[in-house]
C-alpha cells in the first residue's frame, strides 16, 4: 500500500477513535459545551478526510460510501484484508 493511502488511513482511523470517544463522554456530559464543539468539528474533518479518501482509492464502506461507475466496491484490498491496513509504527 502506497505511503500516502497509508497516513490517510492512520488520519481516519485516529478521528474515527476521538470521535467515538466524545460521543461516549457526551453521553453523560451532554451540557459540556466545549467536548459538543470538538466533536463535532472532529466529525466534520473525519467525513472531508473519508470523502478525500473515498475519491482517491475508492469506497470504504459499501453501504454508505458512493461509487464511479462501474462499482467500486469489488476492488481489492477490501478494508477487512490485512494488505488493507496500515502498519504500525515499528512494525515492517
Amino acid at each position: 500500500m502506497d505511503k500516502n493511502r497509508q497516513k490517510l488511513l492512520k488520519q481516519l482511523s485516529a478521528l474515527d477513535f476521538m470521535a467515538v470517544d466524545l460521543n461516549l463522554y457526551l453521553d453523560t456530559h451532554p451540557y459540556d459545551r466545549d467536548a459538543l464543539l470538538r466533536y463535532n468539528s472532529i466529525v466534520m474533518q473525519a467525513n472531508a478526510l473519508r470523502s478525500y479518501y473515498e475519491r482517491m482509492y475508492g469506497p470504504l464502506y459499501s453501504f454508505r460510501s458512493t461509487s464511479d461507475y462501474p462499482w467500486r466496491w469489488i476492488n481489492n484490498p477490501w478494508p477487512w484484508e490485512y494488505e488493507f491496513n496500515f502498519k504500525l509504527a515499528g512494525e515492517e
